[in-house]
């Protein structure tokens, strides 16, 4: 079974095994990790996901949390978790690593907060205008919601008000809603921001556009660095649920699909693509058998 441990013990574990490059030489593998519905913005996490952190930090494997949500909101979970290796925000819009992750730093970073940023998306203001010339020229009407009031903002986002507050505090992509637009005319919109390269992705009851955002070049500048401080190459391994594995999967080594169920095969290789395990979160050892698919050698 994984270990249980005091959160106290958690951050200090996970900062011990993080925060240099010494250690990471010790590494057998880097794990990209999809977090929005393991560990969700209301409601209970996933069960038994935060003694799986636990786990990877003591096997002295980083574990890189890819997530829609900005820096700001990953703040919480961060300290909560004792958290202390990069991450994708933004839906890969960009890189943030800790400070003094790495030593030598990415290409074209800059400091964000409390963060080192490595960005692959356009800053904003990109998105708001790219969102406001598409709904122009389309005629559909939508609502950015940087353009509501805290009380219209809580409504319309279902979070409350502090947590709202910090979804739209971006620096890449752009949270916005349709403002009865009928289905045939989202989705000629969605259609028009695909021929204009834009990323436009549901969230819940909201969407999210952003001018050049890539999960997977977001893996590729992390493997550039790891690589730089592991002096080799550590297999990169993509876990997540279904409907966030698409992007992050190709770019992985090897990944690991989390299903609701079980299905008659559980191992998938899609036409050029890397190896996926399928284990189901239902299973009472998920995250047992996610750990040592993680630490397997092959």
């Amino acid at each position: 079974m994984v270990p249980s441990h005091g959160r106290g013990a958690i951050q200090a574990k996970m900062v011990s095994h993080t925060s240099s490059e010494t250690c990471l030489r010790q590494t057998s593998a880097i794990v990209y990790c999809a977090i929005d519905t393991l560990l969700p913005l209301r409601g209970r996490q996933v069960p038994g996901f935060d003694n799986f952190s636990i786990a990877l930090a003591q096997a002295n494997v980083p574990c890189i949390w890819i997530t829609s949500r900005t820096r700001a909101q990953i703040d919480d979970p961060f300290r909560k978790f004792g958290h202390a290796n990069p991450f994708i925000g933004e839906g890969g819009s960009a890189v943030y690593l800790p400070e003094d992750y790495f030593h030598l730093r990415g290409e074209k970073s800059e400091r964000r907060g409390r963060f080192l940023c490595i960005p692959v998306a356009e800053s904003q203001p990109a998105a708001a205008e790219a969102l406001e010339t598409l709904s122009e020229e389309t005629g559909v009407p939508v609502v950015p919601l940087r353009l509501l009031s805290p009380r219209e903002l809580a409504q319309n986002s279902g979070l409350p008000q502090r947590e709202a507050e910090l979804a739209r505090q971006r620096d890449f992509d752009e949270l916005f809603f349709f403002a009865g637009a009928s289905d045939g005319d989202i989705q000629r919109f969605l259609k028009e921001g695909q021929k204009r390269k834009l990323q436009l992705r549901p969230q819940g009851v909201l969407w999210s556009l952003a001018v050049g955002a890539s999960v997977p070049q977001c893996v590729r500048h992390l493997t550039k660095l790891y690589e730089r401080a592991l002096h080799g190459h550590a297999p990169s391994i993509g876990l997540a649920p279904e409907e966030q594995a698409g992007e992050l999967f190709p770019a992985c080594d090897r990944n690991i699909l989390l299903v609701e169920e079980f299905r008659d095969e559980t191992v998938v290789r899609p036409p050029g693509g890397s190896r996926v395990k399928e284990i189901s979160l239902r299973a009472p050892d998920v995250w047992e058998e996610v750990l040592a698919r993680i630490t397997a050698k092959n």
